[in-house]
């Protein structure tokens, strides 16, 4: 027998992803997502992909514009994954408690203090079961600086998904 959506659910939550936030403007009102179905594909050229559920509003959004950005969320932003994984909440002013600026080349909002962001243009979608693979290109990139040299605060941490629970790498536990 092939195997259930919940055998299927918990095997693939022993797999630790990075959290994401996904978000595209249409018609001047903001769309956001939390994604942890995101990875990098190619480097020549630079592109990205995220999964988006077909009925989602996010999916309706991403579809009917070229642009969208990507912050890569650290470990202090779990609020705001959570928020924005929240089904059902209002998408007037969903950013308005979110700390976020507009990105230079695509005018998408970004979540400020993000480890990194990423602006996107889509190149390619592809059907996938009950979600559709959003292909980009990346036109733009920012990193935080984690500290200055001869600063004592540790470097930031990014917010992980795993075991059907947001976690942090603890300090001192990774490795090269």
């Amino acid at each position: 027998m092939p195997p259930t959506a919940a055998e299927f659910r918990e095997a693939v939550s022993r797999f630790a992803t990075g959290i994401t936030v996904v978000t595209c403007v249409v018609d001047g009102v903001d769309h956001a997502m939390t994604a942890n179905a995101f990875a990098s594909v190619s480097l020549d050229p630079v592109l990205v992909l995220v999964s988006v559920e077909r009925e989602s509003r996010f999916h309706d959004a991403v579809s009917a514009t070229s642009g969208w950005g990507v912050s890569i969320l650290s470990a202090d932003a779990e609020p705001v994954a959570r928020w924005l994984a929240t089904k059902g909440r209002p998408l007037e002013g969903q950013l308005d408690k979110v700390a976020h600026h507009r990105s230079p080349a695509l005018g998408v909002a970004l979540i400020d203090n993000a480890l990194a962001t990423l602006e996107c243009r889509t190149v390619n979608t592809h059907r996938a079961g009950d979600h559709d693979i959003v292909i980009g290109e990346v036109v733009a990139i920012t990193t935080r600086a984690d500290r200055a040299l001869g600063d004592p605060h540790p470097l930031a941490e990014p917010l992980l998904y795993y075991r059907r629970r947001y976690r942090s790498i603890a300090a001192g536990e990774t490795s090269d």
